[in-house]
């Protein structure tokens, strides 16, 4: 059985929730025990990263394929120069600062490979979130895009990751919130995951977290392969 996520938070697997309305949140979060509680109350991250929200439509297959020239176009963007211990630190601790500031009960994971280089676990957030991690980082590792894209290419087709992938929902989720750390001239090298929102909000915090870490020149500046 895939692990449970906290209610009103992930998912639960083969329960996709809605691309998000215009207000930026995620219709579909606090199904189950708990729902309504802190993580769908809090506000969505808003800033650069977040999604430009399609048009409303009643097909939610052409609600998801309106969104995916953005999903798109934030993954040609977001590609670094460079990426080593010292930037993994760098990002993650810019993304605990986003998240404290909107008292987010999220964890936060940095990948090289196959080597965590991050991870943090903030107030309210739990064990699931850590699987939840794995199976959206798992994704962006077969697929090099990010765990929303992924989800919502297959939704856009009419269908679900979970039902025609083929791959073990227990290993892997394309739910929001996975995104590929890409470096000029060498690809997709790792990931970075946030996991404990609707997975819209996910998304767009970490998109957020890196448009804002690479106008640092974080990334550049001293930085060695």
């Amino acid at each position: 059985m895939a692990p449970n996520p906290e209610p009103a938070q992930e998912p639960t697997p083969g329960r996709e929730q809605a691309v998000p309305g215009p207000a930026g949140g995620a219709s579909g979060a606090g199904t189950g025990p708990g729902a309504g509680g802190t993580a769908g109350g809090q506000p969505a991250p808003g800033g650069p990263g977040a999604p430009v929200e399609p048009a409303a439509s009643t097909d939610p297959a052409q609600a998801a394929a309106l969104l995916i020239p953005e999903l798109e176009a934030q993954e040609r963007r977001l590609v670094l120069r460079s990426f080593t211990h010292d930037d993994a630190w760098h990002l993650g601790s810019l993304l605990v600062e986003l998240a404290r500031l909107r008292h987010a009960p999220v964890a936060v994971d940095i990948r090289r490979g196959p080597q965590q280089l991050f991870h943090c676990a903030l107030p309210r957030s739990s064990a699931d979130n850590d699987a939840w991690i794995d199976r959206k980082r798992r994704v962006v590792e077969r697929y090099a895009e990010s765990s929303y894209l992924v989800g919502t290419r297959f939704r856009a087709k009419g269908t679900a990751f979970e039902d025609s992938s083929r791959l073990d929902p227990d290993l892997f989720a394309a739910h929001g919130g996975s995104f590929p750390i890409a470096v000029e001239g060498a690809g997709v090298i790792g990931s970075v995951t946030v996991s404990g929102l609707p997975q819209a909000e996910d998304h767009a915090l970490v998109v957020e977290a890196l448009e804002r870490f690479m106008a640092t020149g974080r990334a550049v500046e001293g930085a060695t392969h």
